[in-house]
């Protein structure tokens, strides 16, 4: 059977990690060669503006003497290692279609391809991830370059060859995310009218994406969308993942206001006009 011509087509565009997983890629692959040092080490890349924001794995296994060593194996078996958020597969599953309204789900993260790929093995097809690429040299098996790194504008790039490749509109995308490499394309996506969500309290991503949703559930990110997009209420939601065998127990829906409040004029001078 065809897709019903009245569904709603949409694009879904998750980041990987801290996202999907609890993990970061770089801090496990550090983890299994026996690096130490990993967040110094980006810390310092960030500091200098060496790379775009998320791209610092990359370029230390491109360029830092003690990740050469790293092997497409090592990668794989990182993934193996990452502990995921639950329920993606049937977050995959639910979005093929929410009363005539169909999500085609793609993860885009600046992780390695085969870490990403590796743990969602099962989960989510392999044609559906993008991650970093890299060109392998034959013989040794060392990384020889970098093919392309989603990460920053590199994100932007793949979300519009996915947007146009599958015909969706420009308002019709949703991008998750959770930390500062995904500003540029929360930005883009709100140009477009799209809707962002940010699943971490990451203040640079919160101040700029439309919902913010903290859970270690995967499924959590369907109550935006349903609201949002699909426009049911909070009952018919509550009754959507009872139907599906969850509760939600607890959904606080909380603004926060963070203030640094200073006097306007010094202390002295306000006493004085106050004489």
């Amino acid at each position: 059977m065809g897709t019903d011509p009245r569904t709603k087509e949409y694009l879904l565009l998750s980041d990987f990690d801290q996202t999907l997983s609890f993990n970061d890629s770089g801090i496990a692959l550090s983890e299994l060669i026996g690096v130490t040092g990993f967040r110094e080490r980006i810390q310092g890349l960030s500091n200098i503006h060496m790379v775009q924001q998320g791209g610092e794995l990359a370029y230390l296994l491109l360029h830092d003497p003690e990740y050469r060593r790293v092997r497409r194996e090592h990668l794989v078996e990182v993934g193996k290692r990452i502990r995921l958020k639950q329920n993606i597969g049937l977050l995959f599953e639910l979005l093929q279609d929410i009363e005539g309204h169909r999500f085609s789900f793609y993860v885009v993260s600046a992780a390695p391809e085969e870490v990403i790929q590796s743990a969602l093995e099962g989960i989510i097809p392999a044609d559906h991830i993008h991650g970093t690429r890299f060109r392998y040299d034959e013989e040794t098996g060392e990384i020889r370059s970098i093919d392309s790194v989603p990460a920053g504008y590199g994100k932007v790039a793949v979300l519009d060859r996915l947007r146009e490749r599958l015909n969706i509109g420009r308002e019709r995308v949703v991008y998750v995310g959770d930390g500062i490499s995904d500003v540029h394309v929360m930005l883009h996506v709100s140009r477009m009218d799209g809707l962002t969500i940010a699943v971490s309290e990451n203040k640079y991503l919160t101040q700029i994406a439309r919902r913010t949703i903290l859970s270690d559930n995967a499924i959590s990110v369907l109550v935006p969308i349903l609201e949002d997009i699909v426009g049911w209420d909070s009952s018919r939601i509550h009754a959507f993942f009872e139907g599906h065998g969850f509760v939600l127990r607890e959904w606080e829906k909380v603004r926060t206001d963070l203030l640094t409040i200073s006097s306007a004029v010094p202390p002295a001078a306000a006493m004085a006009a106050g004489a």
